[in-house]
């Protein structure tokens, strides 16, 4: 699927974080969401861009704004990860599994982040680092693809805050 377009409304989800709680898209509405997609728990680019969305944490919260990361792992995975990194915003687990017990993620792919990627020449899905700022009326806002991690969160939040102008 493609991703979804600026000005559109951002599709609907319930997925499970870390602590088995059940989040949906529509619980946030009202406010600002920012939804980044990340590869995989405990990697060295996920945790760098986690760990910066927790350092401005409470700025975003100043700024009316949620943070949900969101990979193909299961929530055991992600509260490993956010227990190492002492991360406090929810990350959900888009964890469904095909019938060969391989990742089928249902939002990644409603977001158009679950992609064809190719490493040493060997093709394989997975996600590609995409990051949504959603408004307060849950349509697609902003949206950074191919994310590069260094200053992206500082970035995400002065458009929140934008929003809020």
């Amino acid at each position: 699927m493609p991703k979804i377009e600026i000005g559109k409304k951002a599709p609907a989800f319930s997925l499970k974080d870390q602590q088995e709680h059940t989040h949906r898209l529509s619980e946030y509405k009202g406010q600002p969401v920012v939804l980044f997609f990340y590869p995989k728990d405990m990697t060295s680019g996920c945790t760098r861009e986690a760990c910066d969305f927790q350092d401005l944490g409470a700025r975003f919260k100043h700024a009316g704004a949620q943070v949900l990361g969101i990979s193909i792992l299961p929530p055991k995975s992600k509260r490993k990860f956010a227990e190492k990194e002492g991360l406090k915003f929810p990350l959900l687990a888009d964890d469904r599994l095909n019938d060969q017990g391989k990742p089928d993620p249902v939002v990644c792919a409603k977001y158009g982040v679950w992609v064809e990627k190719s490493m040493y020449g060997k093709k394989y899905m997975g996600i590609e680092r995409t990051t949504y700022l959603i408004d307060a009326d849950g349509r697609v806002a902003e949206r950074w693809d191919k994310v590069k991690v260094p200053e992206h969160a500082e970035e995400v939040l002065a458009a929140v805050k934008a929003l809020g102008s």
